[in-house]
């Protein structure tokens, strides 16, 4: 059951998207928005302190959550992990209503004063994949498995904007690509672990990696993770 307040940008995100192709996520399409879902001016700053932003942002929350709503109504069960993972990719691609809508909203986050938050979306989207997919990692692995995917997501989505191919069929070859170098580097990994020489030449930087935990595992902070101390 959505809040008055999540019904509000509702509307002004449907009637924004009207005017995001010729204006951009701007002040312009704001107001434009405002006017169209008939929204007094006061209640649309209330619900959007930051105007047009504060609606590209919620439109990139709308699309992960059709790809998470998807995602747990597929039987992946057959599928190998590498597969669920571009399946979860694609079906973030798929969850988009307007193609034009992302290319604006990739040149507004590029924007060094909105890069923060693109990135926040990115990596938003990326935790999101992970925790659908059951995801239970609580050291270093939590972040570097977030940043390899927010990684391929970012790329896989600049090629398909530029993608004429039928049915995104380009597209979807390039994400299988980038899955692929992905594998290839976690079984680099695996086989450095099996090395006897290799592992414990990196004995020292290993340890310090096991130190760092998951949000979910640190104590209440304001940082991304935390820190434990060694026992002395």
């Amino acid at each position: 059951m959505t809040t008055p307040y999540e019904e509000t940008k509702i509307r002004l995100l449907e009637a924004a998207l009207v005017h995001v192709a010729f204006d951009g996520w701007s002040e312009a399409t704001f107001q434009a928005a405002i006017a169209d879902a008939d929204v007094e001016s006061g209640m649309a700053r209330a619900v959007c302190p930051r105007g047009a932003l504060d609606l590209a942002v919620a439109y990139h929350h709308a699309g992960d959550a059709k790809m998470v709503a998807r995602l747990k109504s597929q039987d992946m069960s057959t599928l190998k992990f590498s597969e669920k993972v571009a399946t979860a990719v694609r079906f973030r691609i798929e969850a988009v209503t307007d193609k034009e809508a992302v290319r604006r909203g990739t040149t507004l986050f590029a924007l060094p004063t909105h890069a923060a938050d693109g990135a926040k979306l990115v990596w938003g989207t990326a935790d999101h994949i992970w925790n659908t997919l059951g995801d239970t990692s609580q050291d270093v692995n939590w972040y570097t498995k977030r940043a390899t995917l927010a990684g391929v997501y970012s790329a896989t989505v600049l090629y398909w904007l530029g993608d004429d191919s039928i049915d995104n069929a380009a597209t979807w070859d390039f994400l299988d690509r980038r899955i692929e170098d992905v594998m290839q580097i976690e079984k680099l990994k695996a086989g450095i672990r099996n090395s006897p020489t290799l592992s414990k030449l990196l004995a020292g930087p290993n340890w310090v990696l096991g130190q760092i935990k998951a949000p979910a595992m640190a104590s209440n902070t304001d940082l991304p993770g935390s820190w434990t101390s060694p026992r002395v």
